[in-house]
């Protein structure tokens, strides 16, 4: 076995035991980039020679028995909208020059860098990171690793390709619509949404508070000790939470028998494909033979899609309105069409839209008093065509019309994880989404782990032909 197919956790018992090193591990995860990424198209940046540079300084300290922070080794790659030092993020987009300055850090990638992860490169999104699917102007379409003539899904798209096959064991993703959830739903990958404010944002998103910074990777487990690294407060995030207590070592911790969980397989407005429905209903008897207390029950809120378009549209308006008729003709038509709707909405109807939101926030808190959790599945549909922001036949022609389990959750800030929970008989892969309170990070992830200990959909491998 390839090192490239190794979870985090994994490559890190086998630095620790001296069975393998960061060296060899980045050579295998840049070898699988070699031969998959000119298939799915996950990446813009490959960084390999500061990778091998930093896989030498890890191995000399694994060496010494002196590694540094949790992830020393890891190879890793970000997102291309979180700012990195010394490296142009172009987000998707031509009209974003490649000169920089680029002098800033995310916190996410600072705190990548303070535990000595090796960078292997950036990852594609859709322009401005708008929609749930992953193509732009400036990088091409990205595809799926099971399918390579069918989305990865976006926005975070790029990323869920990279960890699907191998090409670094964990990725840095945003969320603002269902943009970790939606890819790892159609890659087979595992991710968590976390509480708004857990993870700290700078600059702030055009889409406000309705954006989240999220960890991509194969294992719930992976998901968690990521999100540990980039979790915690910094100053420069007005919204940011205090530090919380970490994850990673509890998320086998926590007992499902007896866990009051509800089950929704429409949330009351949804029409699902039957492949997807059989397959989370599979998933929701798993967590019941767990000894959880399974409760079939919508949580009662209509589809919020008018609300949150409102609020995401006028963010991508906010995003382009810098630039002018020309520049505009060369970005995706999709994105300025939905940025000139946003634009045409009046304040009234934005605070409209927030009371929606608020109210939402509220149903769903009172729910969570009668049921820990909430599952649903990640998505209505299978991954449909490369290259379109919606399936062929459908009735809307905006990426909202066929992601109904995801955005809701952004406008409550809730946290919701996303892991493989079956196949299509086309061999695609089924995601089922775990939701939490407020604050319930810890549970969503132990919760998620507990369904995976004791199923391998997340062990099945992509290998796309080349």
């Amino acid at each position: 076995m390839s090192s490239a197919d190794l979870t985090a956790v994994e490559l890190l018992d086998a630095y620790r035991s001296g069975e393998l090193s960061p060296v060899e591990a980045t050579r295998d995860a840049l070898a699988r980039i070699e031969t998959y990424d000119p298939v799915v198209n996950a990446f813009c940046l490959v960084e390999a020679n500061d990778a091998q540079t930093a896989a030498k300084e890890s191995e000399a300290r694994w060496h010494r028995g002196e590694p540094h922070g949790l992830l020393d080794g890891v190879p890793t790659s970000i997102k291309d909208l979180l700012l990195t030092t010394g490296r142009p993020t172009l987000r998707g987009s031509l009209t974003i020059d490649p000169a920089g300055p680029w002098d800033v850090d995310a916190p996410a990638v600072a705190r990548l860098r303070e535990h000595n992860a090796v960078v292997i490169g950036r990852t594609t999104t859709p322009e401005l990171g708008w929609k749930g699917v992953t193509d732009s102007p400036l990088t091409g379409v990205t595809r799926n690793p099971w399918n390579p003539a069918l989305t990865a899904g976006g926005s975070s798209g790029g990323s869920a390709a990279a960890v699907a096959l191998g090409m670094g064991a964990l990725s840095l993703g945003t969320d603002g619509g269902g943009s970790v959830r939606i890819p790892a739903g159609f890659t087979g990958t595992s991710t968590i949404k976390p509480t708004y404010g857990r993870v700290p944002a700078y600059p702030a998103s055009p889409y406000g508070t309705l954006a989240h910074i999220g960890p991509m990777a194969r294992s719930v487990a992976d998901a968690a000790l990521l999100l540990d690294v980039i979790s915690g407060f910094d100053p420069r995030d007005p919204w940011a939470l205090p530090t919380p207590a970490p994850v990673s070592a509890a998320v086998g911790d926590v007992r499902i028998a007896g866990l009051r969980i509800a089950s929704s397989a429409t949330l009351g407005y949804v029409d699902v494909h039957p492949e997807v429905a059989a397959a989370f209903e599979a998933a929701v008897d798993v967590f019941a033979a767990l000894g959880a207390l399974v409760t079939e029950v919508d949580p009662g809120f209509s589809d919020p899609v008018d609300a949150f378009e409102t609020l995401w549209f006028s963010g991508a308006a906010k995003s382009i309105e810098h630039l002018g008729p020309e520049q505009r003709a060369g970005m995706d038509q999709g994105l300025v069409a939905a940025a000139e709707q946003g634009a045409r909405a009046s304040a009234l109807d934005y605070l409209t839209a927030m009371a929606v939101r608020n109210d939402l926030g509220r149903t769903m808190g009172e729910f969570h008093l009668r049921h820990s959790l909430l599952l649903t599945p990640t998505l209505p549909i299978p991954a449909f065509e490369a290259g379109v922001e919606v399936p062929a036949g459908s009735a809307r022609e905006r990426w909202t019309s066929w992601t109904p389990f995801t955005y809701p959750f952004n406008m409550t800030q809730q946290p919701a994880a996303s892991v493989p929970c079956g196949f299509t008989r086309d061999g695609l892969p089924i995601g089922l989404q775990i939701v939490g309170p407020r604050h319930a990070d810890a549970a969503v992830l132990a919760a998620a782990h507990a369904f995976q200990s004791t199923t391998d959909w997340h062990l099945q491998r992509p290998r796309p032909a080349v």
